[in-house]
Formats: C-alpha cells, sequence, structure tokens
C-alpha cells in the first residue's frame, strides 16, 4: 500500500470525461508526473490484438499480461520495443479493450505495475477507472470526472472523427460494462470530489482541482 504521506493524484471517471486532457495539465501545474493507466490496459489489449490472441481467454491474455513491456511516457506507449500509440486508440482496441479490463489477473498485474511507478517517481497524478477505490485508497486527493454521455461522444467526434449518435451508444455500452464488472468496477470514492467537465473549460477544472489538492 503507498502511504497516504505520498503526493498522489488519483482521478477516475468514465471513457470521454476529460480525464486525460485534465490529468497532464494538473501534472504539470502541481509538477508531479502524470500516469494513464488507461493506457495500460489498451497496451496489454494491442499486444494481444498483435498476436492473434482471443482477447476472452482468460488464461491467454493473463499469461500476456505478465510478459509484456509496457514503456510509457506523457504521450507515447512502446509495447515490447514496437510503438503502440496510435494503435491503442484505434477501433479495434477500443473495442476489444473491456474485455481486457475485465480480466482479474491482467488487472491485479498492472496495479502493482501502477504502484511500483509512483512509488520510484514519489508520487504522481494517475488517472484511470479504479485509481481511488482501489489502486490508492490513500491517496491525497481523490477525483471523479463526468461529463453527459452526449458531451462525451462530442469530444470523441471532434478528436477522431464519426457519429455522435453511434458514439454515444458505445459510450454508454462501455460504461454499462466498466461499471457492472465484477473485479474493481467504476464507481465514485466515498471521499472523492465529483467534478462535472460537460460546461466547463480544462483550465476551470484544473484549476479546481488544484486548489482541492493545496488545501
Amino acid at each position: 500500500m503507498i502511504p497516504a504521506s505520498v503526493n498522489v493524484v488519483a482521478i477516475d471517471g468514465p471513457a470521454g470525461a476529460g480525464k486525460s486532457t485534465i490529468a497532464r495539465e494538473l501534472s504539470r501545474v502541481l509538477k508531479l508526473p502524470y500516469l494513464d493507466t488507461g493506457a495500460m490496459y489498451r497496451g496489454i489489449t494491442c499486444a494481444a490484438l498483435r498476436l492473434g490472441i482471443d482477447v476472452h481467454d482468460v488464461d491467454a491474455v493473463a499469461k500476456l499480461a505478465s510478459t509484456t513491456i509496457l514503456e510509457i511516457t506523457d504521450d507515447a506507449l512502446v509495447v515490447d520495443g514496437v510503438d503502440a500509440t496510435s494503435d491503442i486508440r484505434g477501433d479495434s482496441v477500443t473495442r476489444a479493450v473491456s474485455a481486457v479490463a475485465a480480466n482479474s489477473i491482467v488487472r491485479s498485474e498492472l496495479r502493482e505495475r501502477q504502484r511500483k511507478w509512483v512509488a520510484i517517481r514519489g508520487g504522481g497524478v494517475v488517472e484511470g477507472r479504479d485509481i481511488a477505490t482501489v489502486v490508492f485508497p490513500d491517496a491525497r486527493l481523490k477525483v471523479f470526472l463526468t461529463a453527459s454521455p452526449f458531451v462525451r461522444a462530442q469530444r470523441r467526434v471532434a478528436q477522431m472523427g464519426g457519429d455522435v449518435s453511434q458514439i454515444e451508444h458505445d459510450i454508454a455500452e462501455r460504461d454499462h460494462k466498466d461499471s457492472t464488472r465484477s473485479d474493481s468496477p467504476l464507481r465514485e470514492s466515498e471521499n472523492a470530489i465529483v467534478v462535472d467537465t460537460s460546461n466547463r473549460t480544462i483550465d476551470d477544472v484544473v484549476n479546481e482541482i488544484a486548489i482541492a489538492f493545496h488545501g
């Protein structure tokens, strides 16, 4: 367990709520390292797809997770020596990642990597879906970001194109899978500050969180 004194900001929330954008800017403002844990699950998913492994094959994916090398920076992800920065945001990975994220052995493996990452750096702004509830329950500050499914769909279309209605449907389906899985479901931590980003600027949200961190 990471001690509560370590400077960890744990940010959770559903897809499209602005976690990555806000976490990156917050890390700059607070001068703390940034970790996107969702990219780690996408990295394992990408590795499985590259090797032709069925993402629903629990044992095969679990074994893969224990051996896959993930090199993570603020802006890139290298999977087993191959740049996967673009691939992990593609449709094939996006459709398959929920199955990988529901794998308890994968989650256990990646949680340990996340804790080691923070321990080595002495803190960080860490974002994902079970950071405040499971990975760092003693985080100095816990944040749950949310936004309406329609707004989240609009943001995805602005970034990657597509049909708003279809993406809104996909987001709702992903929310259901994430919130109903048996291992570490997406939910608000009891003592997290909840921030709806639907109609707010990035700077406004970052400022609120930074004030809470220093307060």
